[in-house]
C-alpha cells in the first residue's frame, strides 16, 4: 500500500512537470496560418525574441510579391508556402521546396532587409528540377525579380551594382541580375521569362542565348562590358 501511494505521487509529479513546461514550449514556437486571395502562408516562429514587427513585414511582403511572381512566371506555383524563423539556421535564408527558412539573427542586424522574401519566394515560383541549368541563372533571376518587384529595397540599401571589369556573369545574384536587365532592355524584353520557363521545363541549353538575342552568352557579356548602361 505504501509503495502504491509513492508510485501515485511520482506519476502526479511527472504529470505536473509536463504540464508546467508545456506553456514554455508553446511560447517558444508559435505558428499561424494566413490565407489571402487563394494563397496560404504558414508562419512558424521558433525564436521567442524575434521582433514581431519584422515578422509582420515578412508576412505582408509575401502576400504582396508572391501573387505577382506567380502571375508573371508560373501560375501553377504552390498555393501554400511555409516560413520558418529558425535560430538554428546560420545563413540568411534558404528555400527547399515550398519552405523558406530565415535566420532571426540576420534580421536583428538587418531589420530592413524584408525583400529577402521576394528573392526566396521567387525560388518557389521557379520550381526548377534537379540539374535544370546553371545555378547562377537561378540566383540571377531571383535577384532580378527582387530588383523589379521588391517592396522596400531602398530600406535595405539594396541595389544592383554598377559594372566593373572584375565581374563575370557566373558570379550570380545581383551581378547576373544586372546583366539580365541589360539584355532585357537592349536585346529581348522577354529574356527572363524565356530563361525561367526553359529552366523549369528542363530545356535550357547554351544555345538559347543566341536563339533569343542573336549573340552567344560570351558575346553578350563582351558587349555589355563595353557599354553597360541600363
Amino acid at each position: 500500500m505504501v509503495h502504491s501511494t509513492q508510485g501515485l505521487k511520482r506519476t502526479v509529479g511527472l504529470l505536473c512537470l509536463s504540464l508546467c513546461t508545456l506553456p514554455t514550449l508553446t511560447h517558444a514556437q508559435q505558428t499561424e496560418t494566413i490565407t489571402r486571395k487563394g494563397y496560404t502562408l504558414e508562419y512558424t516562429n521558433k525564436a521567442p525574441d524575434f521582433d514581431t514587427a519584422v515578422g509582420k513585414r515578412l508576412i505582408e511582403a509575401f502576400f504582396v510579391v508572391y501573387p505577382k511572381e506567380a502571375a508573371r512566371y508560373n501560375k501553377k506555383t504552390a498555393k501554400k508556402v511555409t516560413f520558418v524563423i529558425d535560430p538554428a539556421y546560420d545563413g540568411v535564408a534558404a528555400t527547399s521546396g515550398d519552405v523558406v527558412t530565415f535566420n532571426p539573427a540576420w534580421f536583428r542586424s538587418h531589420p530592413g532587409d524584408i525583400d529577402v522574401v521576394t528573392h526566396e519566394a521567387m525560388h518557389i515560383v521557379q520550381a526548377y528540377p534537379h540539374r535544370a541549368g546553371p545555378g547562377w541563372i537561378t540566383e540571377g533571376i531571383a535577384d532580378y525579380v527582387r530588383n523589379e518587384m521588391g517592396v522596400d529595397n531602398a530600406g535595405a540599401k539594396w541595389a544592383l551594382p554598377e559594372f566593373n571589369e572584375k565581374q563575370h556573369y557566373t558570379q550570380s545574384y545581383r551581378i547576373t541580375a544586372r546583366f539580365l536587365l541589360w539584355i532585357e532592355k537592349h536585346k529581348n524584353k522577354n529574356i527572363v521569362r524565356k530563361l525561367d520557363s526553359s529552366m523549369r521545363e528542363k530545356k535550357y541549353t547554351a544555345e538559347i542565348w543566341k536563339e533569343l538575342t542573336g549573340s552567344t552568352l560570351d558575346e553578350l557579356w563582351k558587349e555589355y562590358a563595353a557599354n553597360p548602361a541600363i
